[in-house]
């Protein structure tokens, strides 16, 4: 056999089973999800990042392919959340809400996580306002919806980010509530530093 013609057929061979093993399955994912999906992980990732504009643009981009994408929609309110602008949040997550309640199926497990955790954030957005009421009544909706989606973390969280003492949506709830009763003079609705620990929640 000449020698060259079984060079190229062994550098052929080569790209062959490179492409096979890596760049198709890569392809493959991309083509095969749903509308929108791709966006919103490479926008979840840059959110992870915290280069929070790049993660918005992912965002619409996933939008601009499946309108009322709740991973997308999500991702959005977060990323106005984290960038202090409340009013934008609140209207993301209020958004939000209001598609999952319309179209969410009653089976839909991950969905209702993501209805529980649209009205924990919004929660959260008013309750750094000094909208306390609001606030309890977005966690009180939050724990009817899905406990468990925005219960505090468990053990590898707290490895991770040393955080012992975390802070849950009904822990808040319920110290909300407790100070609500309290004459308006005696009450100590914010502690900076458990404040700080509490957290968005994405499932």
């Amino acid at each position: 056999m000449n020698p060259r013609v079984l060079r190229r057929f062994v550098v052929l061979m080569i790209c062959l089973v490179v492409a096979v093993t890596f760049i198709w399955p890569l392809l493959e994912g991309y083509v095969e999800r749903p509308p929108g999906d791709y966006y919103t992980e490479v926008g979840s990732n840059r959110l992870q990042e915290g280069a929070f504009e790049e993660a918005l643009k992912h965002f619409d981009l996933a939008l601009a392919e499946a309108p009322n994408h709740r991973g997308a929609l999500m991702g959005r309110a977060i990323v106005f959340t984290q960038t202090d602008r409340p009013d934008e949040a609140v209207a993301e997550y209020t958004h939000l809400i209001g598609y999952l309640k319309k179209a969410l199926p009653e089976n839909d497990k991950t969905g209702r996580a993501v209805l529980a955790a649209a009205y924990a954030n919004r929660g959260i957005v008013h309750d750094r306002a000094g909208r306390y009421k609001k606030a309890l009544d977005d966690y009180a909706r939050a724990i009817r919806t899905d406990e468990g989606a925005v219960d505090e973390p468990g053990v590898i969280h707290k490895i991770l980010y040393g955080n012992s003492y975390p802070s849950s949506v009904r822990k808040r709830a319920q110290y909300i509530y407790e100070q609500l009763q309290k004459p308006a003079g005696e009450r100590l609705m914010r502690v900076p530093e458990i404040d700080a620990k509490q957290r968005m929640f994405k499932p």
